[in-house]
């Protein structure tokens, strides 16, 4: 007994003293697909004996997450880090909100790992780095302009996959004919934006997309050109079913799942749940580019952005060991495999990946090459957020008025982004 009773002390005094930290992330990753996605870094930093306190704030968009991470930042209280994107980041370095990750970018070799296409991108939109500073982590790249695909009810219907707008209405109105909803979609302003977003990349082409939706050029936005992408986008409504307004995006890719809908223009974040569901690419469904975009790359890049912290140094140190996870070989894989989207670090092996995957990786290095790689304005990566909410509030209350005027709507775009500069 004696013997046991020293073994035992010994043990005790010989492990390493080790306290653990909380972590909270605020995100809005809340789909079936999405929340396994979030798991993966819940159990690695659990793994490493932290505490992980979810902050979860449902809808799709962000909006009303930014809105709580504003009151709890104001308040004094923000949490360790937060799905933050494009032009917001500058805005809270500036505010005196972010902290450093430079010695984890230092020890991780952050300046190497990198795919050499997202590098370019994080850098010229300035995603990661506040006054030269790393304070975001990138975590995952998606094509958004894809159109999902169930082959089921096309065979029924007699559709053709589309491959130009014009043979998109000629699928829909197959569809329509032969008993099921030709569109999926959910009547959320930031899904209608998506919806307008991939019609304008197929309407303006890459280029003059950058120029609308990038560089705001006023001209272009109420050019002929755009009055065209609204004609074009309220031909859509009549392939929407009428209980669309409020549905989720991920109900909507479930009525593909179910055999209800027939097509669904979303990211490949859709993906992760019919993933989550077992359904295999390619054979319960099919992911092609949304007609009319063959070659050019609509791109979501969510980062994780960390805050200054007034508490305890166990809590830093388990915000530097989140910030470290982010950007492993390991992680980037299980997350991706989940989320739908593809890995951000160029030394990860695309085995195991499925053939939406395996397109998307093909369709970003040549959008990169050729030119077509635009940062997608509805999930926030092209704009700020005043000038994304004065696009999407134009672009739902065009959606939602039967007797709006294209040509009217165009202007209205044209003014709101310049009173939003």
């Amino acid at each position: 007994m004696k013997l046991w009773s020293l073994c035992a002390l010994l043990l005790l005094v010989c492990q390493p003293t080790f306290a653990a930290g909380t972590v909270e992330v605020l995100h809005w990753w809340t789909s079936k697909g999405e929340s396994k996605a979030v798991q993966v870094l819940k159990d690695k930093m659990e793994a490493k004996g932290h505490h992980w306190k979810d902050f979860a704030i449902a809808g799709g968009g962000g909006q009303s997450a930014m809105t709580v991470l504003k009151m709890r930042a104001i308040s004094g209280n923000p949490p360790t880090a937060a799905q933050l994107k494009g032009q917001d980041i500058q805005e809270w370095g500036r505010l005196g909100f972010l902290t450093s990750l430079d010695k984890v970018a230092e020890q991780e070799h952050w300046e190497n790992v990198l795919l050499p296409e997202v590098e370019q991108i994080v850098n010229d939109l300035q995603l990661i780095k506040y006054d030269g500073q790393y304070v975001a982590v990138p975590v995952t790249l998606h094509r958004v302009n894809w159109l999902w695909i169930n082959p089921h009810i096309f065979k029924l219907a007699g559709a053709k996959v589309p491959t130009t707008l014009a043979e998109f209405y000629v699928a829909a109105d197959k569809i329509k004919a032969a008993g099921y909803i030709p569109l999926a979609h959910g009547g959320e302003s930031w899904q209608d934006a998506t919806l307008f977003e991939a019609v304008a990349l197929s309407v303006l082409g890459a280029q003059d997309y950058a120029k609308a939706f990038v560089d705001l050029d006023l001209t272009e936005l109420s050019s002929d050109k755009m009055v065209e992408v609204f004609r074009q986008f309220k031909k859509m409504r009549q392939y929407i079913d009428p209980n669309a307004k409020g549905r989720r995006w991920n109900q909507a890719t479930e009525m593909l799942m179910h055999d209800q809908a027939a097509m669904q223009i979303m990211g490949d974040w859709a993906k992760g749940e019919f993933t989550s569901e077992h359904k295999v690419a390619g054979k319960d469904y099919l992911c092609v580019p949304v007609p009319g975009t063959q070659g050019m790359f609509s791109y979501n890049l969510d980062t994780i952005t960390f805050f200054k912290l007034k508490s305890n140094e166990e809590d830093e140190r388990a915000q530097q060991d989140l910030a470290q996870i982010l950007l492993t070989k390991p992680f980037q894989r299980e997350f991706s495999l989940y989320k739908g989207s593809i890995p951000i670090r160029k030394d990860v092996s695309l085995k195991g990946f499925d053939t939406c995957s395996l397109a998307s990786m093909k369709a970003f290095k040549f959008a990169a090459k050729n030119n077509a790689l635009v940062p997608s304005f509805s999930h926030n990566l092209a704009t700020s957020s005043d000038v994304q909410s004065a696009i999407i509030d134009v672009v739902s209350r065009f959606f939602d008025d039967p007797s709006a005027d294209p040509k009217m709507a165009a202007v209205r775009l044209s003014r709101a982004v310049k009173s939003a500069m």
